[in-house]
């Protein structure tokens, strides 16, 4: 099933800069109306102005295996590679979007903020290029749940080898269903060992029935949770041995199908900006592999508030790329994958429920120990407490100055 639930298309916002209000979705009128940076709360919590002097995510293709993705997205021109479709029921091809999400994915990873005269939807990574590799969905829709999982676990472990083969970095899969198989598991194998990084999302019934969903919880994928503004767990966000990091997925701002910009949530865009902040660290350090990536994700995260190494909530916590791109830490070796989960392990999650171990809320509010002594306090206070006091002034003149900067670098 596609992980992104909510969406409010073309969302509009009050915001007062001077008294540092957040900036969030909360109408239904044209987003052009006001600007569309300025209401990206989680480019403004990672710190995206001095990230993008660092890295764009240059270099690095991020494969998106969703509905498609839409190539005429203004935000997303000269950004889409050819890809494939494995989905020849719908029709068009893998830039045929049939339900909107892969293209709000896309966006959300690699949106430039060209649209509307520049006034458009910026994606955490603006320089990654995406490949879109069109899959079915996996909910059952005009088929039976159990025929959508067959179909799942045929035609997803087709999509990895290729977009893998294809030469993708990244794979972003924002999506899943409730059966794995020997074939995803394989292809996820397969995957690792020609390089890549999988990221998909864990599932957006955590306040419900949190049943497990695959890939999300298939071997050696990276499973991403949600969290707000606030750093807690959204309430759809899935918990279990499955989650492994978390991200921004919270009315968070993206383009998105037909040439608009939508607001939407769910661990799907947690997914896409986990994706993203992948194709950051590798594109300045291309020489890295899979491994290395991964292990200064982790050097760098906001920890859980508690203090555990993890929890079955938001995993090892809340990625932070500014803090990766600028002390990284040590990548660690090459072939030694920095998190134990290559064996058939992840339980069904209600399981976790029933465990006695709570949600621990928010991830840690003040600065989480760097993995160098060399961290700054300006990293802890752009991406360990995200801006839940609110967006500055200051900021909003500072994304103002510095846009502009990279889009004539980029130009």
């Amino acid at each position: 099933m596609r992980t992104s639930s909510i969406r409010r298309s073309r969302a509009r916002v009050t915001a007062s800069a001077a008294l540092g209000m957040l900036l969030v979705g909360i109408a239904s009128v044209p987003a052009h109306a006001e600007g569309i940076r300025g209401r990206q709360w989680h480019l403004d919590a990672f710190g995206a102005e001095e990230i993008w002097q660092l890295s764009t995510g240059k270099g690095v293709t991020v494969a998106v295996i969703d509905s498609g993705v839409e190539k005429q997205q203004p935000d997303l021109a000269g950004q889409v590679l050819k890809g494939k479709d494995f989905a020849p029921d719908e029709a068009g091809d893998e830039f045929t979007d049939y339900t909107g999400h892969g293209t709000d994915m896309a966006g959300l990873i690699a949106g430039t903020g060209q649209a509307n005269g520049g006034d458009g939807a910026f994606g955490l990574a603006p320089g990654a290029k995406i490949l879109p590799v069109r899959v079915p969905g996996a909910e059952g829709g005009k088929k039976s749940q159990a025929a959508a999982n067959r179909e799942f676990n045929a035609v997803m472990p087709e999509a990895i080898r290729f977009a893998v083969d294809s030469g993708a970095k990244v794979l972003n899969i924002s999506q899943g269903s409730p059966e794995g198989s020997p074939q995803l598991t394989e292809a996820v194998k397969y995957a690792l060992d020609k390089g890549a990084l999988v990221f998909a999302a864990v599932g957006n019934t955590g306040d419900k029935r949190n049943q497990t969903e695959y890939p999300g919880a298939t071997p050696g994928v990276v499973g991403v949770g949600a969290i707000d503004k606030k750093t807690t767990r959204i309430p759809m966000s899935q918990h279990g041995p499955q989650v492994d990091l978390v991200a921004p997925g919270k009315d968070t701002l993206a383009a998105c199908a037909g040439g608009r910009v939508c607001t939407s949530s769910g661990t799907s865009n947690a997914t896409a900006l986990a994706s993203a902040a992948a194709a950051l660290i590798w594109a300045k350090h291309p020489d890295w592999t899979n491994n290395q990536v991964l292990k200064v994700m982790l050097n760098t995260i906001a920890k859980p508030a508690q203090g555990e190494t993890r929890s079955d909530y938001i995993g090892y916590g809340a990625i932070r790329p500014l803090r990766a791109l600028k002390t990284p830490g040590d990548p660690g070796p090459a072939d030694v994958r920095p998190i134990d989960d290559l064996a058939e392990t992840v339980t069904p999650s209600a399981s976790a429920s029933a465990s006695g171990s709570a949600d621990p809320g928010p991830v840690e509010s003040s600065a989480t120990p760097a993995p160098t002594p060399q961290a700054s306090q300006e990293d802890a206070g752009n991406t360990g407490l995200w801006i839940g006091l609110g967006i500055g002034a200051a900021v909003l003149v500072g994304a103002a100055i510095a846009v502009p900067v990279l889009r004539s670098r980029r130009g």
